[in-house]
């Protein structure tokens, strides 16, 4: 019977194309370069099939190799994982998270973020609120928390619901008074607007059409921001009409300073979403402050 294939030389395979190096997968392994080598010798001696191509400056999969790549990763990420969660079971939750958010986040978050590690004083947390999206996902992030609104795009990444917050078109009584107050979503196409790169990447706006569908208006904006307070703000200027999450907007609506515009189509809701990459396991540190995000927020 054929033996087994080596998974410590499976793991110490996938460090080399993880760093794109044998000296920098000796570094994370903390073992020395030439047993990096042997074990990666080994394997493609066992498999019969040379898995890299090397040269002085590159070092590239080949076909068989970025198959063993590609199936093995995956589970050598779900071993890793299940490792620290089984630990986790045993011992209190240890280690670094970094992570980001929007600017705007924080006024919701950072009581929480607080709590979480308070309960949990072997977390050591960094928040960066200047990397935000999915870009930063690529910066060594474990995670981001991100606002969304609408239909998701299909992604390589992991999205997890934290919260939802019903949202409601708003205008200033001065902006009404010049415009007239509009009854259907169609109207806005002619009105000025206000958009929201972060929330809908300065795409058309998005309303409920009732039926589990989405329906986009176009819109004409010369205010586009990638904040939900300075879209507050400009709605307060009588800038134009916005979007706005309805629990942002209490105190305005309550003072006068903005009037609440129904129309014939509810705005899709804000989502507030915690991301994660595939290419990561992801910890239980990160599914921890997850939780923790979800039933603070749920209560």
């Amino acid at each position: 019977m054929r033996p087994a294939m080596d998974l410590n030389a499976v793991r110490v395979y996938a460090a080399v194309v993880d760093e794109q190096s044998f000296a920098g997968a000796a570094r994370l392994l903390s073992m020395p370069s030439s047993n990096v080598s042997r074990h990666v010798a080994a394997l493609e001696k066992r498999l019969g099939a040379r898995l890299l191509e090397r040269s002085t400056r590159h070092l590239r999969m080949t076909e068989a190799g970025q198959l063993l790549y590609q199936r093995a990763k995956p589970l050598l990420d779900a071993l890793a994982s299940t490792e620290e969660e089984l630990g986790a079971v045993q011992r209190e939750l240890r280690g670094p998270l970094k992570m980001c958010m929007p600017g705007e986040a924080p006024r919701l978050l950072a009581p929480i973020l607080a709590a979480f590690c308070d309960v949990h004083p072997g977390i050591e947390l960094e928040c960066d609120t200047r990397l935000t999206g999915l870009d930063a996902l690529r910066e060594d992030m474990d995670l981001s928390i991100i606002f969304h609104r609408g239909k998701q795009e299909d992604s390589t990444f992991i999205t997890r619901d934290l919260a939802t917050l019903p949202s409601i078109v708003v205008a200033a009584p001065a902006l009404l008074a010049r415009t007239g107050t509009p009854r259907q979503v169609r109207q806005l196409k002619s009105l000025p607007c206000i958009t929201t790169l972060s929330a809908l990447k300065g795409q058309p706006w998005q309303f409920d059409d009732g039926a589990g569908g989405i329906v986009k208006v176009p819109v004409r904006s010369r205010y586009r921001v990638n904040s939900g307070e300075l879209a507050l703000a400009g709605a307060r200027q009588g800038l134009g009409f916005a979007i706005l999450a309805a629990v942002s907007c209490q105190d305005d609506l309550a003072a006068g300073r903005l009037v609440h515009v129904p129309l014939d189509l509810p705005p899709a809701p804000l989502q507030l979403l915690g991301v994660y990459a595939h290419r990561h396991s992801v910890t239980a540190r990160v599914r921890a402050l997850l939780a923790f995000i979800q039933a603070r927020l749920g209560a």
